[in-house]
């Protein structure tokens, strides 16, 4: 008995270390395959990462026209008759005047062109126009008008010498009070464009055309906002340079 047991020792052995030995094989190649599925998802993480920290264009090219309380770097327009104006958290109310309210930038370091500037309005009583915005075009100036003669004329005053209801951008737009609309005006080189929340609305060519102003909004120059016989509300007013 004691010869046989210690026949069958050495094979007994062999067959545990074998199955010792597959076991530990195993462990090992799952473990590593375990590693190889697991490390792709650490990708989507860094990507994300370096997604933020890219700033948008919104971020970093928008700068305000208007402080949130105060209207440094601007001034009541002297039209004569003008009402109040008052900045009030990022909202400036212009009240009614015989026949404008406005104010007009007082600082030189507005661009000639190559800007869009964009803003919200509501006409809170009146039946003119509540956007009278004055900007420079190259060495001229150009207005837009919204709302006017009766409530509902858009175009730009004015275009070899015709202003805004009687040149190529006159138009017609439905605008309710104590109703906010959203304006975006472009100048570059080739046209003025405007949109009217969010669709365009007037394109103009530059080339073989002069840009003026109505004598009674000479004084808006360089940058101003006016209104005729009505309080309107504007906020949201900034602008930003472009190519």
């Amino acid at each position: 008995m004691l010869l046989i047991s210690q026949t069958r020792n050495p094979f007994h052995n062999q067959f545990v270390c074998g199955k010792l030995f597959i076991g530990v094989a195993i462990a090992i190649f799952s473990t590593n395959c375990s590693d190889a599925q697991e490390s792709p998802k650490k990708l989507p993480a860094k990507v994300s990462d370096d997604v933020k920290a890219i700033p948008t264009k919104e971020q970093s090219k928008w700068k305000p026209l208007l402080e949130k309380d105060s209207l440094k770097g601007w001034e009541m327009t002297n039209f004569g008759g003008e009402g109040t104006a008052e900045l009030n958290n990022g909202v400036l109310r212009l009240e009614r005047g015989e026949p404008l309210t406005g104010i007009n930038m007082i600082t030189k370091n507005f661009p000639k062109e190559n800007f869009e500037m964009r803003w919200k309005a509501s006409r809170e009583d009146g039946s003119d126009f509540f956007a009278g915005v004055t900007f420079p075009v190259g060495d001229e100036f150009c207005s837009l008008i919204c709302g006017g003669w009766g409530g509902g004329l858009i175009g730009l005053s004015s275009i070899n010498g015709n202003d805004a209801s009687e040149n190529e951008t006159t138009g017609f737009h439905q605008f309710k009070n104590k109703q906010w609309y959203a304006f975006r005006v472009r100048v570059d080189k080739k046209h003025i464009t405007v949109w009217i929340d969010e669709k365009e609305t007037i394109q103009v060519e530059r080339e073989n055309n002069k840009f003026s102003l109505r004598g009674e909004v000479f004084k808006s120059k360089p940058v101003g906002y006016c209104v005729f016989q009505s309080i309107v509300d504007i906020k949201e007013w900034e602008y930003q340079t472009v190519e």
